[in-house]
């Protein structure tokens, strides 16, 4: 029963979270979901192509049920499942981790909580895991993605929150206000521990 109650818990978990990465993404133009936003290039249309991807793997190739889709090269030196070409649409990457969606809550409704994987890019001993394990994993790369892709979005237009019905009202003096009050207590805190 516990199993049952926490798989259905990681598993809408996951499924909102999946939601709060897309939103990040409405309203923007073209330029603004693509460019790189910080000095590694991270960008918002690149975080959804990467957890697309991250997700697609795990539930997937760890458990012996592949990708119906080809995926792209990941964890490689250009970073080609971080970003978008300009050949690949926002449509494409959007309809490509949707589908994946799909892949993935068929194999976690397929499964029990205890069901063997192999993950080959781990290392060994660490490589033999089970679906919980990988849904812990996966939930948390969607979070902490989903979490760079808040402050991604806030740095171009203010916006935060985790999804439109939870987003308030921006006050501009308020948000000023709390940022100058931030400023001082650094540089307070500074000029006293240096």
């Amino acid at each position: 029963m516990i199993d049952e109650f926490a798989k259905g818990s990681l598993h809408g978990r996951l499924r909102r979270d999946r939601e709060a990465l897309l939103w990040k993404l409405d309203g923007l133009a073209e330029y603004d979901v693509r460019r790189p936003l910080t000095v590694t290039g991270t960008n918002l249309l690149g975080l959804v192509k990467h957890v697309a991807t991250v997700e697609a793997r795990y539930f997937g190739e760890v458990f012996g049920r592949p990708s119906p889709e080809p995926l792209c090269r990941w964890q490689e030196s250009d970073g080609g499942d971080q970003w978008a070409t300009e050949d690949e649409t926002r449509e494409q990457i959007v309809g490509f981790y949707r589908r994946t969606w799909e892949h993935s809550d068929a194999t976690i409704d397929a499964l029990p909580l205890d069901a063997v994987g192999h993950v080959p890019w781990w290392p060994e001993p660490h490589a033999d895991t089970n679906l919980f394990a990988v849904m812990l994993h996966v939930l948390g790369e969607s979070i902490r993605h989903a979490g760079h892709a808040d402050i991604l979005r806030e740095g171009l237009d203010g916006r935060t929150g985790l999804r439109a019905e939870y987003e308030g009202r921006v006050d501009e003096g308020a948000r000023a206000d709390h940022c100058a009050r931030v400023e001082r207590a650094a540089r307070a805190a500074a000029a006293v521990r240096g």
